[in-house]
């Protein structure tokens, strides 16, 4: 396998960070045409890396810092840290349209959803059985007809950024190019990205920060 297939921004002994594009998959699905994916890369490019490397996941359509296990320690501590809000995580996105006005610059949005079961993987608000999703936001600048804000999730919930930023009673505008929340209409169109990632390194302890550029 060639190493331009895999945008490497950190290789440790236990571990590598990785840059994502939109519309490849972070973990493997079902089928062999669903095979190809961050973790398949990188066990075809480093041989000896654990069956099983996912710590945490980027959506299929989100580029960006995306940190992989390679051995069965570094996978236990940094699954440990994810899981208990040890990381920190930075996005940027570009919205759909134009957000101004006195409550634009930012804010916290806590919203209780969760799976629509009839139309899987999509996610819905719901104030009665929903789980809550907490993100601290910033815009950035007005680009023309779109505007870029900072997202900083605070959980982790499945599509939450996604969802803060559509739904009515969070921004209120859709990621440009979200094919499930917004006007995307296929893989690799939506405008977020995972731009800073921080955790402990699984060895020494030390806090570790990666950044990235997004391209749009």
């Amino acid at each position: 396998m060639n190493k331009a297939l895999l945008d490497i921004i950190h290789e440790d002994s236990g571990f590598v960070v990785i840059n994502k594009p939109s519309g490849l998959l972070s973990v493997p699905g079902r089928g062999p045409e669903k095979r190809d994916s961050v973790i398949t890369r990188v066990q075809e490019l480093f041989t000896d890396t654990i069956e099983h490397p996912a710590v945490h996941r980027l959506d299929m359509d989100t580029s960006g810092l995306m940190v992989v296990a390679r051995t069965a320690e570094a996978h236990r501590h940094l699954s440990i840290q994810f899981q208990d809000r040890m990381t920190s995580k930075r996005y940027v996105a570009l919205l759909d349209g134009v957000l101004d006005g006195e409550d634009s610059e930012g804010g916290v949005i806590e919203l209780p959803f969760r799976l629509d079961v009839e139309n899987r993987p999509l996610q819905i608000y719901d104030d009665v059985h929903g789980k809550m999703g907490k993100t601290v936001w910033r815009r950035i600048a007005i680009e023309g007809g779109y505007t870029r804000v900072g997202f900083e999730p605070i959980t982790g919930r499945t599509h939450q950024l996604r969802l803060h930023a559509s739904h009515e009673k969070g921004i209120g505008i859709p990621i440009v190019g979200d094919p499930f929340y917004g006007a995307g209409t296929k893989p690799g169109e939506m405008k977020l990205h995972a731009s800073e990632l921080s955790f402990m390194h699984p060895d020494s302890g030390e806090m570790l920060t990666f950044h990235s550029k997004a391209l749009f």
